[in-house]
C-alpha cells in the first residue's frame, strides 16, 4: 500500500464528508485535536498506521481505501447494505485481514517519526525505505524482509523477527533489545552501535558485512554464525555455544566471562589480537582457537 500524505488527506476529507463528520466531530472519535484533522486533510501531515486503521473503521472502508492505487468511489453506506445483504459480514472478514497487515506494502517510502508499535505480517513488504526514527515495539515481524533499507534510530524492542531476512541494509543506532532474531539471516549488511542486549541470537546467521560498536550484554549465542564479516569493537559474553566464526576480520573484540562450547574458529583474519578475560572453553573450541593462533591467555579449559 503506497502511502502519500496529500492523498491520504484529500481521502479523509472526502469519507469524512461523505458520513456528514465535521472535523471537530471526527477528531472527538479518534480523540486528538480537530487542527490535526486540518493538518491531515491539508497533506502536512499523516496518521500513523494505528489510527488509519481506526479512520477506517469510522468510514467503513477498507485500509487499502488509503492507497493511492485505490479508486473506488464510495457509496451511500445504506445503499451498500442494500445492495449486499452480506456487506457487514464480508467487512469485517476484510478489516481483519488488513489489521494483520497483510496487505500493507511499505516498500520505498521515507518514513521518519512513525510508530508502528504491534505492526504484524508485513512479510517481503518493506524494502528500499529510509526509516527513522520509528517505533516497532512489540511487533510481529516474524518472516519479514527487509531488502536495501537505511535504517538508523529506531526502536524494535521486544519485537519478534524469527526467521527475518535483513539484506544489503544499513542498521545504525537502533534498538533490538529483548528482541527474538531466531534463525534470522543478515547478509550483506552494515550493523553499527546497535543494541542487542537481552535479544535471542539462536540460528541467526550474519553473513559478509560488518557488526561495529555494538552491544551484546546478555545476547543469547547458540548456533549463531559470523561468516566473512567485519567484527569490531563487540564485547562478547555469557553462554557461546555451537556458534561459527569464519573467515571474519577482528578489530578490538573482548570474550569477557564468557563460557564457550563446541564453538567454531577457522581462516579468522587477527583473532591473536582478540582478547579473551576469565573465559572458559570446552577441549573442542580450545583445539579450534589454538589452531587459529589466538592468544589463549584469559582462557581455562573446561574438565
Amino acid at each position: 500500500m503506497m502511502l502519500n500524505s496529500k492523498s491520504i488527506g484529500n481521502k479523509i476529507a472526502e469519507a469524512r464528508k461523505r458520513i456528514n463528520l465535521s472535523q471537530a466531530e471526527l477528531a472527538l472519535q479518534i480523540s486528538i485535536s480537530p487542527q490535526a484533522v486540518g493538518k491531515w486533510e491539508r497533506g502536512e501531515s499523516m496518521p500513523d498506521i494505528i489510527t488509519l486503521n481506526r479512520l477506517a473503521e469510522i468510514f467503513t472502508v477498507d485500509l487499502n481505501y488509503f492507497s493511492e492505487s485505490f479508486h473506488k468511489n464510495l457509496t451511500d453506506p445504506k445503499e451498500q447494505e442494500s445492495s449486499h445483504p452480506n456487506h457487514h459480514l464480508t467487512d469485517i472478514g476484510s478489516k481483519s485481514e488488513n489489521q494483520a497487515g497483510r496487505h500493507w506494502n511499505m516498500s520505498k517510502g521515507n518514513w521518519e517519526n512513525a510508530d508502528f508499535s504491534g505492526l504484524k505480517n508485513l512479510e517481503e513488504q518493506f524494502s528500499s525505505s529510509n526509516i527513522k526514527n520509528c517505533k516497532f515495539t512489540n511487533a510481529d515481524l516474524s518472516g519479514l524482509i527487509l531488502s536495501k533499507n537505511n535504517i538508523e534510530l529506531c526502536d524494535f524492542s521486544s519485537s519478534n523477527l524469527t526467521n527475518s531476512k535483513i539484506q544489503s541494509s544499513n542498521l545504525l543506532k537502533n534498538q533490538f533489545n529483548q528482541c527474538s532474531f531466531r534463525d534470522a539471516n543478515f547478509s550483506r549488511s552494515n550493523i553499527g552501535q546497535c543494541n542487542f542486549s537481552d535479544a535471542d541470537l539462536t540460528g541467526a546467521r550474519f553473513d559478509t558485512g560488518y557488526f561495529e560498536h555494538n552491544e551484546m550484554t546478555n545476547t543469547l549465542l547458540k548456533c549463531t554464525s559470523f561468516i566473512n564479516t567485519g567484527v569490531s569493537d563487540v564485547i562478547f559474553e555469557g553462554r557461546i555455544e555451537d556458534c561459527h566464526f569464519e573467515g571474519c576480520g577482528f578489530y578490538k573484540v573482548k570474550f569477557q566471562r564468557a563460557i564457550i562450547l563446541n564453538t567454531f574458529f577457522k581462516y579468522n583474519r587477527k583473532l591473536k589480537k582478540v582478547t579473551f578475560v576469565d573465559c572458559k572453553v570446552d577441549s573442542l573450541t580450545y583445539a579450534f582457537l589454538k589452531n587459529n593462533e589466538a592468544n589463549l591467555t584469559g582462557i581455562t579449559l573446561l574438565d
